[in-house]
């Protein structure tokens, strides 16, 4: 199994929007409710400071997009979300997601990651973001609503860009 990562180019904009949109159906980690239609990827995707795929043996199974978590003086951090398709879970995809990410964070001029609403029940993107350094900063009690309508804590998590020395103006593109 070969694991590449590398900047997402409009081929791959059917498997994106397929994996994404199924990590939005299933309700358990993004705070979308809405499905994407492919113009919407389009723009949405185009829209990020740096979106990268994942490949497994050659095929798009993974996602993730980096861009300024606020703006202006707080430009300089970023944030990111994750997508892998169910049937790539379990393979380290996220992993090197997460990591690559992170070694993108200086190069495109943040100093640090902050994620605002890691669902309290994906226990497995939390060991992961354990694993690779984030410190849990806050607890937002019921803050995200799952598909089945009930509440559940979110944690916002934050992790240094590597090398982090002076932050620069952020999220440029």
């Amino acid at each position: 199994m070969e694991i590449r990562l590398r900047p997402y180019t409009e081929s791959d904009l059917l498997a994106i929007r397929r994996i994404w949109n199924e990590v939005v159906a299933a309700g358990n980690a993004f705070p979308g409710e809405k499905e994407l239609s492919l113009q919407e990827c389009r723009d949405f995707f185009a829209a990020q400071t740096r979106t990268a795929v994942g490949e497994i043996d050659g095929r798009v199974e993974g996602v993730y997009i980096l861009h300024p978590n606020n703006i202006g003086r707080a430009a300089h951090i970023a944030n990111a979300s994750y997508a892998v398709s169910a049937a790539a879970r379990g393979k380290g995809l996220g992993e090197a997601l997460v990591r690559d990410s992170l070694e993108q964070l200086r190069p495109c001029g943040f100093a640090g990651l902050q994620f605002n609403a890691v669902v309290a029940t994906n226990r497995t993107a939390l060991a992961l973001y354990d694993k690779l350094g984030f410190v849990r900063v806050g607890t937002i009690p019921g803050g995200y609503r799952l598909a089945d309508g009930s509440f559940v804590d979110i944690h916002i998590c934050y992790h240094a860009a590597p090398d982090a020395a002076k932050p620069r103006a952020g999220g440029q593109k």
